[in-house]
């Protein structure tokens, strides 16, 4: 089985097997000795890391637009949906955003120690005048602080 590791592999000890990639950005993450290790680890068992072309990301962040989560999913977390995607693989993750991108996206997903997400979708409302938006941030209108719920 092909799988695409996310951070929260190297901080655990989560058996993977099967054909591993990671991206650059991901090995980036790790600063402890106890993930450059297992990295290191995994790296002689066969981990590859590769870079997800720009066609997979633009998808991804399509899909992160439609599901609402857009605004909370990281670079790291664009490039392991995209590689995933391009590869046909598994994500190991425990992030519930990575895991509502991935529903939209058809990438099957592991959790490796907490419960699968649910799909959701986010609707943004505004905390003063109650008014929809697209995203967080500020409301246009009443300048009052615009936050993410569940739809």
């Amino acid at each position: 089985m092909k799988c695409v590791l996310d951070a929260t592999v190297f901080f655990s000890d989560y058996p993977v097997t099967g054909e591993c990639y990671t991206t650059p950005s991901v090995v980036a993450e790790l600063k402890d000795l106890t993930s450059k290790c297992r990295y290191d680890l995994l790296v002689e068992a066969g981990l590859r890391v590769c870079q997800p072309d720009s066609g997979g990301l633009d998808r991804v962040h399509a899909a992160a637009g439609r599901s609402g989560d857009l605004a909370v999913i990281s670079g790291t977390d664009c490039d392991i949906l995209a590689l995933a995607g391009e590869l046909g693989a598994t994500i190991f993750t425990d992030d519930f955003a990575i895991q509502n991108v991935a529903a939209g996206l058809g990438i099957p997903v592991q959790p490796l120690q907490q419960r699968p997400a649910k799909k959701i979708r986010w609707k943004y409302r505004c905390s003063g005048c109650g008014r929809y938006f697209k995203t967080d941030g500020e409301c246009p209108v009443c300048g009052s602080i615009i936050k993410r719920k569940l739809k």
